[in-house]
């Protein structure tokens, strides 16, 4: 099986590249660079797929971010929102049909190719805050690629009905460097901590029972503190 994966070189994409490569797919890695304010993700992504001897290409649409404003992630003058997923303010992190542009620019590289799957990473924890990563989207997605040429290409998301800890654990498994992958939404040098993506990495790495290597700021919030009402009481 000839697989081409949506690469951010987050945590989560970076298990399921592990994951298929260890399962013996031929695999081929496309990231994307849309002008979004933590393209050091994409640095992240290089070097592990050099690591694994995977083929990588990033496809440089840094030109559209304007086209996408209104989004902390592609407009510079909106502040990256602080706290859990679960709060209202993690809209702002929504960048508008993101993950559409992705899997067609994937598809379309897949063809190309040869490759009769695209993979994502879209889990559980996505479904709430991004419409995107719903499953009726990726089954309509599924569908409109089945369609779209001669060949047929199948969108996998073996990951749809797992939670970030249940990532983990399998990133575990399979000696994933996560020290290595990149989820913070503010970019720099070290994660924040505090943003919604850190704050579900951490917890993630809690819950899984499995050491948390990531390099954070010295002002981000412990994991205890993390399992309180103080974090939500301090951030509403």
């Amino acid at each position: 099986m000839k697989t081409l994966v949506i690469y951010s070189g987050g945590l989560d994409s970076t298990v399921l590249l592990y994951d298929l490569h260890n399962a013996g797919h031929a695999l081929g890695a496309l990231s994307v660079n849309y002008g979004q304010r933590h393209s050091c993700e994409l640095e992240c992504a290089s070097k592990i797929c050099a690591q694994l001897k995977v083929a990588h290409k990033v496809a440089d649409l840094s030109t559209i971010q304007p086209l996408l404003a209104g989004s902390s992630l592609t407009s510079p003058e909106i502040d990256v929102a602080e706290g859990h997923y679960t709060e209202e303010n993690m809209k702002t992190t929504v960048v508008p049909n993101r993950n559409m542009i992705l899997l067609a620019l994937a598809t379309g590289h897949a063809l190309s190719i040869g490759a009769q799957q695209v993979a994502y990473a879209a889990h559980s924890g996505d479904h709430a805050i991004y419409p995107d990563c719903r499953n009726e989207f990726a089954d309509a997605m599924a569908r409109a690629m089945a369609l779209c040429d001669w060949s047929q290409v199948e969108l996998y998301r073996p990951f749809v009905d797992w939670t970030k800890a249940d990532i983990v654990r399998r990133g575990a498994e399979l000696g994933v460097p996560f020290g290595q992958t990149w989820s913070c939404y503010k970019g720099g040098n070290k994660h924040c901590g505090r943003c919604g993506t850190c704050i579900e990495r951490r917890e993630a790495f809690d819950l899984a029972g499995v050491e948390d290597p990531t390099n954070y700021k010295p002002d981000a919030p412990s994991v205890d503190f993390l399992r309180t009402n103080d974090w939500h009481l301090a951030n509403a």
